[in-house]
């Protein structure tokens, strides 16, 4: 089940917290309990995905993009990832929630989230979004011009890039 009440905490937590930058860095902290559990007792890795949300979203809430997604009617949808894991999160272990926008193109957001336990990294996420409207993708410099903010995206990383080339090279639908 998704976490609602997790969710809503953490929108009323940062509700009044300092808007952030597009590309800011948004912090929080969370806690690893029995129903995120998999059966080695530790964060189950499809769990993991949706802890991000709560990371997310509220930074989404900090830069004003909420606020524009709901004056136009636009939604937002995860259109990819890729994550590493690297560190096990055992039950009632606290973690650190690290969630940034590392940039856009003609079609996609992308934001770069972390877990750390301490100065160990547990795991690493980049997400590509796409905000949607009845009519299909919104294109992210009109997301951003209607945010107030820049259109141009900040330069990429060269392992970011790299990914969206790969990725568009994946056969469409599945041979499987």
């Amino acid at each position: 089940m998704y976490p609602f009440i997790r969710f809503a905490k953490e929108m009323l937590k940062y509700r009044n917290a300092p808007r952030l930058g597009v590309c800011d860095l948004h912090v929080s902290h969370h806690r690893c309990w029995p129903w995120d559990l998999d059966p080695w007792v530790e964060l189950n890795n499809g769990r993991t995905l949706t802890l991000y949300d709560l990371g997310r979203i509220p930074m989404a809430m900090r830069t004003g993009l909420i606020d524009v997604l709901r004056q136009n009617r636009w939604g937002i949808t995860v259109a990819g990832n890729t994550t590493r894991y690297r560190r096990r999160i055992r039950a009632f272990e606290r973690f650190e929630l690290r969630s940034r926008c590392i940039g856009w193109d003609a079609r996609f957001l992308y934001t770069e989230q972390a877990m750390w336990k301490g100065d160990d990294c547990a795991n690493h996420i980049l997400i590509r979004s796409a905000i949607t409207s009845a009519q299909g993708i919104v294109p992210p410099a009109q997301v951003l011009r209607a945010m107030g903010q820049p259109e141009d995206s900040p330069e990429m990383p060269v392992w970011v890039n790299a990914w969206i080339a790969a990725d568009a090279e994946r056969v469409w639908p599945p041979e499987i």
